[in-house]
C-alpha cells in the first residue's frame, strides 16, 4: 500500500463531501424560498444529513475493517451519485430531506475509513496531527467551493436552474469513484482485529474512559459550534445585513475559508507548538470576536449591494471567526486517537463520528430556534456557552492524555 496514494484518495473522498454534507446551509436558504418552509421547518435538513451519521458510524464502526476501508469508501461514493442525480428530478423539500440522509449515511462510511486509515500510515502524534489538520483544512477548501459552486447556477429568471449543479456534483462523485476503483489500496494484514463481537465490546468498554467521556463532549461541543454558524450564515447574511441571496451565500465563503487556512497552519505550527496552547489561544480568540465583532456586524447599516465590493469592511469581520475555531476539531480527534492503540482507532473513530454528527444536529436546530424566536440578529451569541465549555475541556484532557 502506498502511502502518498493512499493520502490522494483520502483527500479526494473528503473534498467531494466537503461540497455535499456543508451545502446544507445553502439549501437551508433555498428551502424558505422555493419550497415555503419555516427557519425551524428548514433546520430538520441539519439532523436528516447528521442522525444517518450517527447511527451508521455506531453500527459499522467495528464492522468497516471487515468489509475493507476501500469498498466502504465505493459504497458511500455510489450511492450519493444517486442521491444527486434523485434531487435533480426530485426538486422538493422531501428530496432534500432524502438526498441529506444519503449524503449522511455515506460520509459515515467515508469518515470512519480515513480516520481509521490515518492511524495506519503515521508513525508518530506529530505527523498524525498534521496529516488529520490538512485532511480536514481540504475539506474546509471544498465547502468553499460550495459557497461558490451553488450560485454559479442561479438565475433569476429560473428559480429551479440551482439545481443543475447536481448534476456536476454527480459527475465528480463518479470520478472519485474511478479514481478509487483503481488504486491499489489494503491488504488483510493491515486490517485491525480479529472478531466482530469483541470489536464492539472494544467500542462500548471505552465508554469506561474518562478521556473517552470528556473527548466526546468536546467533539460535540464544538461541531455544535462550528456547524450551527456555518448552516445559518447564509440566512444570517440575507435576514441581518440584507444581502442578495447569491451574495449572501457567496459571503458564507469566508467561514469555509478560513477555516480552511486555519486547519492547515494548525498542521504546520502543531509541529513546533504543544497542541493545549494551540486550542486555548484559538477558542479565546473566537470568544473575542463573538463579543466585539459581531454587535458591530449586527449593527452595520448595509446601502444597495449588488456585488462583494460593495460591502463595508466590518462585514467580513464576524466570518473569520473560522480561522481561530478551525484547528479544535482535527487537533483534538488527533489527540485522543494518537493515546489509542491503532486497533482501536476504528470504534473510537465510530464515537468520534456518533457524538459530531448529535453536535451538528443540536448546533443547526438550536441556532435554527434562536433565530426565529430570538431574533436573527442575537442567535450567535449563544455560541459563548459551549465556547466556554470547550476551554475547560482542554485541559481536562491534556491532564488525561498526559496520563495515557
Amino acid at each position: 500500500m502506498k502511502k502518498s496514494t493512499v493520502k490522494i484518495a483520502m483527500y479526494l473522498n473528503y473534498f467531494v463531501f466537503a461540497i455535499l454534507l456543508n451545502s446544507v446551509g445553502i439549501v437551508i436558504l433555498k428551502a424558505q424560498k422555493n419550497y415555503g418552509v419555516d427557519e425551524l421547518q428548514a433546520s430538520v435538513l441539519e439532523a436528516y444529513k447528521d442522525l444517518p451519521i450517527a447511527i451508521v458510524s455506531f453500527l459499522i464502526a467495528s464492522f468497516l475493517p471487515r468489509l475493507g476501508y476501500k469498498k466502504a469508501m465505493l459504497i458511500g461514493l455510489a450511492l450519493v451519485s444517486v442521491a444527486c442525480i434523485s434531487m435533480y428530478f426530485g426538486n422538493s423539500f422531501d428530496m432534500a430531506k432524502v438526498l441529506f440522509a444519503t449524503v449522511g449515511v455515506s460520509f459515515a462510511l467515508i469518515k470512519v475509513s480515513v480516520y481509521s486509515l490515518i492511524g495506519t500510515i503515521t508513525e508518530n502524534q506529530q505527523e498524525h496531527n498534521s496529516l488529520m489538520s490538512s485532511i480536514e483544512g481540504l475539506f474546509m477548501i471544498g465547502i468553499a467551493l460550495a459557497y461558490f459552486l451553488f450560485p454559479a447556477f442561479n438565475s433569476d429568471a429560473n428559480p429551479d436552474a440551482w439545481l443543475n449543479v447536481y448534476w456536476l456534483l454527480a459527475g465528480i462523485s463518479l470520478l472519485s469513484f474511478g479514481f478509487l476503483f483503481f488504486t491499489k489500496f489494503e491488504n488483510q494484514n493491515e486490517i485491525p482485529g480479529v472478531d466482530l463481537a469483541d470489536d464492539f465490546k472494544e467500542m462500548f468498554k471505552l465508554f469506561a474512559k474518562l478521556l473517552t467521556i470528556v473527548f466526546v463532549i468536546s467533539a460535540f461541543l464544538f461541531v455544535m459550534i462550528e456547524q450551527g454558524i456555518m448552516s445559518w450564515l447564509p440566512t444570517f447574511n440575507s435576514k441581518v445585513l440584507h444581502l442578495p441571496e447569491n451574495i449572501s451565500i457567496m459571503m458564507a465563503s469566508i467561514l469555509a475559508i478560513s477555516l480552511a487556512v486555519g486547519r492547515l497552519l494548525a498542521g504546520v505550527i502543531t509541529k513546533r507548538v504543544n497542541w493545549i496552547w494551540v486550542l486555548s489561544f484559538c477558542i479565546v480568540a473566537a470568544m473575542l470576536i463573538v463579543i466585539f465583532v459581531l454587535p458591530k456586524t449586527v449593527g452595520l447599516e448595509v446601502k444597495e449591494i449588488n456585488s462583494l465590493g460593495d460591502i463595508p469592511i466590518i462585514g467580513f469581520a464576524f466570518p473569520l471567526v473560522g480561522l481561530f475555531i478551525a484547528p479544535i476539531y482535527p487537533l483534538l480527534n488527533s489527540v485522543v486517537l494518537s493515546a489509542l492503540p491503532k486497533k482501536l482507532h476504528s470504534s473510537m473513530t465510530g464515537l468520534i463520528v456518533v457524538f459530531s454528527a448529535l453536535g451538528g444536529t443540536l448546533g443547526s436546530r438550536v441556532i435554527g430556534y434562536l433565530f426565529k424566536n430570538e431574533g436573527p440578529e442575537n442567535a450567535f451569541y449563544y455560541t459563548l456557552i459551549p465556547m466556554s465549555l470547550l476551554l475547560i475541556s482542554f485541559f481536562i484532557l491534556k491532564k488525561l492524555t498526559a496520563k495515557s
